[in-house]
C-alpha cells in the first residue's frame, strides 16, 4: 500500500493550527491570614485561601514554646481554609509558624510555612488588626507550584486531549485515503 502524501499534509497543517494549550496547573496558596511574617495583637484564627478548591486539609499552628495551638479540625469554605485557635489567654507571645498541607482536585498535595509573630495587645490598649511587617502575600514554599491563576477562572482542555483526538481524527482520514478505490 502507498502511503498518500494529503495525509502527511493535513496532520501537519492540523499541527501548526492548534493552540498550544497552556500545562494544567496544580493549586496554589493565594493568600493567608495572618500573612507572611506579619505581627498580629490578636489570633482568633487561621485563615488560608488558595487558587483553586482543596481537601483534606491539615492545618498545624505551632508556637515560641513549640506547642500546637488549633482548637479542633479546619473546615473547608470554598477555596478558603478556617483553622480556630484556642482562648488568646493560652497563647504566649513570640514566633509562631503556620504549617499546612493540602490536597488539590487533582491529587496533587500542596503544603508550606508561614512564619508570623504574635503580640497580644497590652490591656486597656485598643486591639489592632494584623499589620503585616513585610507588605506581601504569603507565599507558597519551594513544594507548592506558583501559579496565581485561579484553574476555575480559565478551565482549558488539557494539551494531551488534543493530541489523543487529533491522532485519532488523523488516523481515520488516513485510513479512508488508503482504502479508497482508485480509478
Amino acid at each position: 500500500m502507498k502511503s498518500s502524501p494529503i495525509v502527511a499534509v493535513l496532520a501537519v497543517v492540523a499541527a501548526l493550527l492548534l493552540p498550544a494549550a497552556p500545562a494544567a496547573a496544580h493549586t496554589s496558596l493565594r493568600s493567608s491570614d495572618p500573612a507572611e511574617n506579619a505581627q498580629v495583637t490578636a489570633l482568633p484564627k487561621v485563615t488560608l485561601e488558595f487558587s483553586e478548591s482543596v481537601r483534606f486539609p491539615a492545618v498545624v499552628l505551632t508556637g515560641p514554646d513549640g506547642e500546637r495551638y488549633e482548637n479542633g479540625k479546619p473546615r473547608v469554605d470554598g477555596r478558603k481554609i478556617v483553622q480556630d485557635v484556642g482562648p488568646p489567654s493560652a497563647l504566649p507571645p513570640g514566633a509562631y509558624t503556620i504549617a499546612y498541607r493540602v490536597v488539590s482536585r487533582d491529587g496533587h498535595p500542596v503544603e508550606g510555612e508561614i512564619p508570623f509573630t504574635y503580640e497580644p495587645a497590652q490591656p486597656g490598649a485598643p486591639s489592632q488588626p494584623a499589620q503585616p511587617v513585610v507588605q506581601a502575600a504569603a507565599a507558597p514554599t519551594p513544594s507548592a507550584t506558583a501559579n496565581p491563576v485561579a484553574p476555575e477562572e480559565s478551565r482549558q482542555i488539557p494539551a494531551w486531549v488534543w493530541i489523543v483526538v487529533f491522532g485519532i481524527a488523523g488516523i481515520g482520514i488516513g485510513m479512508a485515503f488508503s482504502m479508497r478505490k482508485k480509478p
